[in-house]
Order: structure tokens, then C-alpha cells, then sequence
């Protein structure tokens, strides 16, 4: 089964679109009546929903170490710095990832793209 995102609100909705063209299953933050939640809270609805968190907020790799160190889990995370990579090298390297993946592969780890 391929792997689904959950697009934290810093996403451009331009990345959400274009994986959606190509089929890949992402539920957004707004969508879901999450955009204005803590990170933490994020991160928990995101592994409720059996989703994989993609994000562009640092703050958000902060709360996946230290989920990391305690022993925690969550359902991962994949993390792009905005100024470091395009909306369309994003949109690929997300599709290879979730078209490749399987759910559960990510559970407890943080992904950095581009890949």
C-alpha cells in the first residue's frame, strides 16, 4: 500500500496540487481543520491518520528529535527547506517517496529532501 501525506500548513499549496495530479494520496492541515495547531499536535493527528508529515518548518524537526530521544513514536517525517529546493523537485521527490513506499516505512524517522 503506497504511502499517504499530511501537508503541514507551511506547504505551498502549489506542492499539494501537483501531487494530487499524480496521484498521491495528501491530506492537508487545512483540509483536515489542523492549520492552526501546535506542532505536537500536528504530528500526532498526522500518525492517527497513518500519514507521513511533509513540512517546511523547522521548528517541526525540534519536535520529531526530541520524540527521537524519548522514545516517542510518530509517523514520521519529511522535511525540505523552502530556499533549498523547487516546488517541482519537491512534488518529484515526494511522489517517488510515497509511490515507493509503503505505509509504516517512515514510523520514528525524519526524511530530508531534496532526495
Amino acid at each position: 500500500m503506497a504511502l499517504s501525506l499530511y501537508m503541514d500548513h507551511h506547504v505551498p499549496r502549489a506542492v499539494t496540487i501537483g501531487l494530487r495530479l499524480r496521484q498521491v494520496d495528501v491530506l492537508t492541515a487545512y483540509e483536515d481543520g489542523m492549520s492552526e495547531a501546535e506542532d505536537p499536535a500536528l504530528l500526532d493527528r498526522a500518525g492517527e491518520l497513518g500519514r507521513v508529515l511533509f513540512t517546511h518548518d523547522d521548528d517541526l524537526l525540534v519536535e520529531a528529535a526530541r520524540r527521537q530521544r524519548e522514545g516517542v513514536t510518530f509517523g514520521g517525517v519529511v522535511f525540505a527547506h523552502q530556499l533549498h529546493i523547487s516546488i517541482g523537485t519537491c512534488i518529484h521527490d515526494l511522489e517517488l517517496i510515497a509511490k515507493a513506499g509503503e505505509s509504516g516505512d517512515l514510523v520514528d524517522q525524519v526524511l530530508f529532501l531534496p532526495l
